[in-house]
């Protein structure tokens, strides 16, 4: 990663993601889309979580290392939450011939059937579901931050409406935490061996003291970064998380991941 003019920290490059990453492998990988977006491979079950390839209405400081056109197929879809930075419209219709499973909450499964025609299966936090060999946990989130802003407050906006993901794959575990304030239930999970961490210091995100506390809770997992650097907007604190400034913060800073798009991380147990 580097420093740009104006402060934000960015990932090197952009790795493209080829035909072959969608493969069926002796292994899981987990790949970063930008932003909060991930992709991983477990054995040939491939699964993306947030996948904003296109239609964001912010600028951008990287390359996207996949376009829609360029998915061959996806076991499923999971989406966290509505904000436009994990839920994007048009990616969601693009991908939708390549899979037939999109998984949600009740809330977003709702916006996908009424904005975009789409069968999508809604869930309540704790609720199990499997996707091909890997087994998807909904766990709790808190990000309803749209019932303080009169702009945005078309709803009462539950807790309930936002979630994370826990997948258990025969290689390991991985969290997905999805947006989120911490929440004194999200320190006491099982070790998961890596975790999708968004470690941006807005105070409707984890925060870096946040950071601190669930990367003590969970001393030996690997944390690979996500919702950084990808959005030109030096201004917004949900979007630049520095990573220099959550390893001088954290026990064990050695096991933090700084991908770029498109670089993949081999799940260990």
């Amino acid at each position: 990663m580097y420093i740009n003019e104006k402060g934000q920290a960015v990932p090197e490059k952009t790795e493209l993601i080829q035909a072959e990453a969608f493969e069926k492998i002796n292994r899981t990988e987990i790949r970063w889309l930008g932003n909060g977006g991930a992709m991983i491979n477990s054995r040939g079950t491939v699964i993306m979580i947030d996948p904003v390839l296109s239609g964001f209405d912010m600028p951008l400081l990287i390359q996207v290392p996949i376009t829609e056109n360029c998915v061959p197929y996806l076991d499923g879809v999971l989406l966290t939450h509505c904000d436009n930075d994990h839920y994007s419209r048009k990616t969601c219709r693009e991908l939708a011939p390549v899979t037939g499973k999109f998984h949600a909450s009740c809330y977003v499964a709702e916006l996908l059937k009424t904005e975009l025609g789409i069968s999508g299966k809604g869930h309540a936090i704790g609720e199990q579901f499997g996707l091909g060999n890997t087994t998807v946990t909904l766990t709790p989130a808190w990000h309803n931050w749209q019932n303080e802003s009169p702009k945005h407050h078309t709803r009462e906006f539950a807790i309930e409406d936002y979630c994370g993901f826990w997948l258990d794959t025969p290689d390991g575990s991985i969290w997905a935490v999805g947006d989120s304030r911490l929440m004194e239930e999200q320190l006491h999970m099982p070790a998961p061996d890596a975790i999708l961490f968004d470690f941006s210091d807005s105070r409707w995100h984890i925060g870096l003291e946040g950071a601190e506390k669930m990367a003590a809770a969970y001393p030996e997992t690997p944390l690979i970064l996500w919702h950084w650097g990808s959005v030109d907007a030096p201004d917004w604190k949900e979007f630049n998380g520095n990573p220099e400034e959550l390893c001088r913060r954290i026990v064990n800073p050695e096991r933090v991941v700084v991908l770029n798009p498109g670089e993949a991380f081999q799940l260990n147990r």
